[in-house]
Formats: C-alpha cells, sequence, structure tokens
C-alpha cells in the first residue's frame, strides 16, 4: 500500500486551516501527506513543510461574469494536471476540504479510482461539494442535521476538526501582542480570513465610544487597514497566524462572521460571539443557516447584516458583553467531537 494522502482545498482560511489539524494525525499514523492548491491562493501560504503541488483553478459563479467563459477551460486544465500529479504520486486516498480548487482534483482522483474523502463543514453541502459528493466515497459533516443532505449512506458525522494550538493560547501573549495592560474587557472582532469591509465601516463609526470600554482586537482583511495615528485601545491586524490562539485567549468576547470553521473554534475555545453572517446578497446564504443553528443551540447572538447600523451594532456588543457569562456557561457543556481523529480515521479507513 502507498502511504501517501493528498490533501486539497482552498480559496478561503475556512477551507484550509482544517487540514492542519489532521496532517499531524496522518503522520504519525505513518502516512507521508503532499497537498494540490493554487499557485497564488491563500493555502500557498498556509500549508507549510509539506510537497505542494500547484494547478490551474477556475472559481464557480452564481451570478453573471464575463469570467464564467474563461473559468471552465481554467478548471478543465487544472483536472489534466491533477490527474498527472495524482498518477505520478499514486496515493492511497485524497481529502478535499471543499473550495474551487478541490473540484478538478476529485473528478481527476475519482476517474483514477482513489479513494476520496470530502468533509463539508456548513451546515447545507456548498457548489463545489455538491459536484464532488457522487464522486466521493466518504462525506464528513460538522453539523449533524447536514446528513440528511447527503445521499446514499455516505455522511459520517464527525465535527470540525480544530487546530490544537488554538485551545492551549496564553491570555498574557495575547495582551501583549496587542500592546493591552488587561483593565479592559477585550473584544475581538474577526471578519473572516479576507475581511468583512460592510462590518469594517459601521465597526469604524462607533470604535471611538467601543474603546472607551473595550479594548478592541480587530482583524481586518490586508487590504482593509486604517493608516494614521489610532487609539491606544485599539490594535488592527491584516491577517494573524500562530498568534491567533493568544489573542482568542486574550479575548472576552468577539464579533465574527459565521464561517463554519471560525464559530466552530469560538465553540470550542467558550468564547461568546455576536455572529454577523454573510448576507444572502453575497452568498447562498449558508453563512445565516450556521448561525442560526449556533444561537438556537444558545452558543451566540446573531444580528443579520441588513439589520445592522451604528445603534444596532453598539446594542449588540453590549447585549453580548451583558449575557457573556450566562452563553459562556451553555458553551461549556456540549461535548465535542474529536473530530480531527475522528475525520484522520475516516481518510485511512480504520
Amino acid at each position: 500500500m502507498n502511504k501517501t494522502i493528498v490533501l486539497t482545498g482552498g480559496g478561503t482560511a475556512g477551507h484550509i486551516t482544517p487540514n492542519l489539524a489532521i496532517i499531524p494525525l496522518l503522520t504519525d499514523k505513518g502516512f507521508n501527506v503532499e497537498y494540490i492548491g493554487t499557485k497564488n491562493g491563500m493555502e500557498k501560504d498556509i500549508i507549510q513543510n509539506i510537497p505542494y503541488h500547484t494547478i490551474s483553478a477556475g472559481k464557480l459563479r452564481r451570478y453573471f461574469s464575463l469570467r464564467n467563459f474563461i473559468d471552465p477551460f481554467k478548471i478543465f486544465a487544472g483536472f489534466l494536471q491533477a490527474r498527472h500529479i495524482l498518477k505520478k504520486i499514486k496515493p492511497y486516498a485524497l481529502f478535499s476540504k471543499g473550495g474551487f480548487v478541490s473540484v478538478p482534483v476529485v473528478f481527476a482522483a475519482h476517474m483514477l479510482g482513489i479513494r476520496v474523502v470530502l468533509h463539508e463543514s456548513d451546515y447545507t453541502p456548498g457548489l463545489a461539494n455538491r459536484l464532488c459528493i457522487p464522486r466521493s466515497d466518504k462525506v464528513c459533516v460538522a453539523f449533524e442535521p447536514t446528513l440528511k443532505h447527503i445521499p446514499n449512506g455516505k455522511g459520517v458525522y464527525t465535527g470540525l476538526p480544530i487546530r490544537g494550538e488554538l485551545l492551549h493560547g496564553s491570555k498574557i501573549k495575547g495582551l501583549h501582542f496587542c500592546g493591552f495592560k488587561g483593565e479592559k474587557p477585550v473584544l475581538l472582532i474577526m471578519g473572516g480570513s479576507l475581511g468583512a469591509t460592510v462590518i469594517n465601516d459601521v465597526l469604524d463609526k462607533i470604535m471611538p465610544t467601543l474603546t472607551q470600554k473595550y479594548d478592541v482586537a480587530h482583524i481586518r482583511g490586508k487590504k482593509n487597514l486604517l493608516s494614521g495615528a489610532l487609539p491606544d485601545s485599539y490594535k488592527q491586524f491584516g491577517f494573524v497566524g500562530h498568534e491567533l490562539g493568544d489573542l482568542y485567549a486574550a479575548a472576552d468576547i468577539m464579533l465574527s462572521r459565521a464561517g463554519a470553521t471560525a464559530i466552530f473554534e469560538i465553540l470550542a475555545l467558550n468564547l461568546p460571539s455576536l455572529l454577523i453572517p454573510l448576507s444572502k446578497h453575497y452568498s447562498r446564504g449558508d453563512q445565516i443557516l450556521n448561525a442560526d443553528h449556533f444561537e438556537s443551540e444558545g452558543y451566540c447572538t446573531m444580528l443579520i447584516q441588513e439589520d445592522m447600523n451604528e445603534q444596532t451594532l453598539m446594542e449588540g456588543i453590549e447585549n453580548l458583553h451583558k449575557n457573556a457569562k450566562k452563553i459562556k456557561s451553555v458553551m461549556q457543556t456540549e461535548n465535542l467531537e474529536d473530530a480531527a481523529q475522528n475525520v484522520a480515521s475516516i481518510i485511512i479507513n480504520e
């Protein structure tokens, strides 16, 4: 048996970082791990210390764009490139975390008779995974109710793999990283790996009021950083890497989008949060379903983006801080799946 596992997934951090929790478990079992991604995608920066192969990839859009006429050719080129790479490696299995880069890789693996395992993080499968599910052997899901969307008995409830280092952050290091003294409650704001301009714009307007009561650590996205002098109680970041666990440890409450990876990390850390899911105008509504489920379980509060303004956002943050202890106690009762181990076992068919 060829003891090599190939991983794929990309586009956003949520399609990449769960792989980081799985890689050491696979290597501990004696498997070699390699990755297929794009040349300029975020996955190229996040995936380190294992062989990395690049392919062409086109985005699958639900709206009209002239690029919709070009990208199918990129996807087909990616399929040919992925098939060439996989024929050379001859892996035991392919694990796909989703995103548009994964589609040609999964199609190539299926054609070559390679075992394919997918992971779906959201409450309902996204377009890329819907295309790939018929060509998979197993589909791991983060939400148990998602199983009803997976046909042919392929679905397995595993939970969502969380990087272990996030669970062992240092509050002292987090405060030092931000330059905070620890005299105010810390509000951590994260708009997703690419930032969230619509949230940032409203936050900027209420920031003078927020920083009177809170120390604010704000992950804005690399293209959305403010220039000029900023308050001592405000620290901005374009992107945070290995220090993220320390930031989580320093935070008392959190404002976040509702991508599945982010909210399962928040749950694992018992961090009370206000979720502002991405609007249906810009997505298929998966984040709304994610946030609605978490709110119904008592894990968070939620503010719909269309209802967000200076007043409602300030009220939402204040309400979250007021009820933080209650939310935290509910989160602490949740017995999370050992998702990384569950997924690793499915991949190697234990």
